[in-house]
């Protein structure tokens, strides 16, 4: 057991250590870097939490439930190879790739808390920062002759003793979009709380790593490689529900002035919304004609043609802009013209007879672009809910999203208490969150 030692966010490390895969199951895994991954290689880690309702003492957390963790961990990893390995970032300008040798392992860490956990698992606005004690971070980067290695992920159990339990991930974006992510949450919760891998196995829900279906027209992989090799910042956060009758009542408000808008969807009439509000909040005085810019990511597993399953680990996204100005966004119909945005880019992308890759090349310059203009993007989606990770303790009592603090993105998940209902998470300045509370609530009175 190492040496304990509290870290300046209030949490006392209790133990350290790598967890490996069984050498003698698996074996090396080498797998390319294809377009849908080399977008993120230069993005911040993302950071998850999930906070369990069990309260739990000191003795039974260490002596129980840690090692049955870490065994349930140790077995998920055989079938998550990348995640315990490595992304290699050839020095010499070559294209990077994942690698998972024997020997390879994730770090955990275990961890106890004192803060209070009903108000870290509330809804009410929370400092930030107090959430970083249960986050982890990633091992730094390794460089050697001819390559820099970049482990892929960070685990961290946290007890909050005799109140609950949280878990951390903290992972690099290159190696698995959502989809990948929550499908291993998942398997290490249906591994824990079974005590094997075999439902794993007979649900036939073992990640698929063959690349050799993904689509890739118009050479994507080196476009994309060729334009990352040339492009080389105390908030406050909140959680707001949005439930199903509020969503139908917004759905209902659009298609009766509008029948024949697409696309009007519980994430087109939420986003809009949050949209909306933000751009009302900010008190910054912008001229009306400045474009506000709304960016999210769809999924394309059964997009592309042929289509993947959808095991196929790694990431597989593609980026949606919606436009409008300031001043059309502030205006009356503000909520009318964000909806009408979205659904349009929706359209434009996801449902382009041309295919969703259609344009793909441009997605980069794109978006680099926008560095600095007034973007607002989603993270997460409603399709994976994590709230059905089940370690056996029940269903996570909160979700939280760590890696959206810096006022540029929401988080969005299923809603953890209302069926139908979705949870929207924003780290935004104290006075910016209250300012958006009060007109979000507004909005949804108004219905």
């Amino acid at each position: 057991m190492a040496e304990t030692h509290e870290n300046p966010m209030a949490a006392t490390v209790l133990d350290r250590c790598e967890i490996q895969p069984s050498p003698e199951t698996v074996t090396e895994l080498t797998l390319p870097l294809l377009h849908f991954d080399i977008t993120w290689l230069y993005f911040n880690p993302v950071q998850r939490l999930l906070f369990f309702d069990f309260p739990c003492s000191k003795p039974h957390f260490l002596e129980t439930l840690v090692p049955k963790l870490k065994q349930s961990l140790l077995q998920t990893l055989n079938h998550f190879l990348p995640l315990a390995g490595n992304i290699v970032h050839p020095v010499d300008a070559g294209r990077p790739f994942t690698r998972f040798s024997v020997g390879d392992s994730v770090s955990l860490t275990i961890a106890e808390c004192n803060k209070d956990f009903k108000h870290l698992t509330g809804n009410h606005p929370r400092v930030a920062d107090e959430f970083y004690a249960c986050v982890p971070d990633l091992p730094p980067g390794k460089q050697s002759s001819n390559a820099v290695v970049f482990p892929v992920l960070a685990l961290q159990i946290t007890l909050f003793p005799n109140h609950g339990i949280c878990l951390g991930f903290t992972n690099h974006h290159a190696i698995g979009d959502a989809s990948s992510i929550v499908r291993f949450i998942k398997a290490w919760a249906s591994v824990n709380r079974f005590g094997s891998d075999a439902k794993l196995i007979d649900d036939k829900s073992l990640p698929f790593y063959d690349r050799t279906g993904v689509e890739d027209p118009e050479g994507l992989d080196s476009i994309y490689w060729n334009l990352m090799k040339r492009s080389r910042p105390i908030e406050a956060r909140a959680t707001f529900v949005i439930k199903r009758d509020d969503i139908l009542l917004l759905k209902n408000f659009v298609l009766s002035r509008r029948p024949e808008m697409p696309h009007v969807t519980a994430f087109t009439v939420t986003c809009a919304l949050v949209w909306v509000c933000l751009v009302k909040t900010d008190t910054e005085i912008v001229p009306e004609e400045e474009p506000e810019y709304f960016g999210f990511a769809a999924e394309c597993r059964g997009r592309l043609n042929p289509p993947l399953p959808a095991a196929y680990f790694g990431n597989c996204l593609s980026f949606v802009k919606a436009e409008a100005t300031n001043g059309r966004l502030k205006g009356r119909d503000g909520f009318m013209v964000a909806v009408e945005c979205v659904g349009d880019a929706v359209k434009k992308t996801v449902y382009n007879p041309n295919g969703i890759l259609d344009g793909a090349e441009d997605w980069p310059e794109e978006f680099g672009k926008l560095i600095g203009k007034r973007l607002f993007g989603v993270a997460g989606s409603p399709r994976f809910d994590l709230y059905d990770a089940d370690y056996g303790w029940g269903r996570p009592k909160k979700f939280e999203s760590a890696s959206i603090d810096g006022d540029s993105s929401m988080s969005l998940c299923k809603s953890r208490y209302f069926e139908g209902g979705l949870e929207i998470g924003l780290s935004r300045p104290k006075k910016k969150l209250d300012a958006f509370a009060a007109i979000f609530t507004e909005a949804l009175r108004k219905l």
